[in-house]
C-alpha cells in the first residue's frame, strides 16, 4: 500500500512539474512582437530622413474603425516608463501595456507592390477585420 501512495504521489508530482515546464517554456517561446528585416530598413530610413537617430519605432492600438481597434505607429525620441521595449534587427520598438495584450506575438512586415507600399501587420491575435482592412476585432 505505501509503495502505491509513493508512485501515485511521484506520478502527480512529475505531472505538475511537467505542467509548470511547458508554461514556461510556451511563455518564453511567445514573443512580445517583431519587426521584419525588410520593416527594419524601412524605419531606418525614416529615422535618418527626420534626423532622429535615437528614436524607435511606437506601435500602438487605438479605438476607433468599423471593427473596433486600430493601429498606429511613430517615431519617437525614447519609451515611456511602461513601455515594453523591443530591439529588433537594430530598431528599438516601443508597446505600451494597453497595446501589448492586441499586439501580443504580431510581426510587422513592410511591402511593396504596385498597388502600394506600406507596413503590414500580422497579429495572430485578430479574429475579424473590417472590409477596408483599416480596423480590428480581437474577440
Amino acid at each position: 500500500m505505501q509503495k502505491e501512495q509513493l508512485t501515485v504521489a511521484s506520478i502527480t508530482e512529475k505531472a505538475a512539474e511537467t505542467t509548470v515546464a511547458s508554461i514556461t517554456e510556451k511563455a518564453a517561446e511567445t514573443t512580445v512582437a517583431s519587426i521584419t528585416e525588410k520593416a527594419a530598413e524601412k524605419v531606418k530610413e525614416f529615422i535618418i530622413r527626420e534626423n532622429k537617430l535615437d528614436a524607435g519605432l511606437r506601435i500602438y492600438v487605438a479605438g476607433g474603425g468599423c471593427s473596433g481597434l486600430t493601429y498606429g505607429m511613430a517615431l519617437e525620441a525614447t519609451a515611456s516608463d511602461d513601455d515594453i521595449i523591443v530591439e529588433d534587427h537594430g530598431v528599438k520598438v516601443y508597446i505600451d501595456p494597453f497595446s501589448l495584450k492586441y499586439l501580443q506575438g504580431s510581426v510587422v512586415d513592410y511591402a511593396e507592390s504596385l498597388m502600394g507600399s506600406g507596413f503590414k501587420i500580422e497579429n495572430p491575435n485578430v479574429v475579424s477585420s473590417c472590409a477596408c482592412g483599416q480596423s480590428f476585432h480581437t474577440g
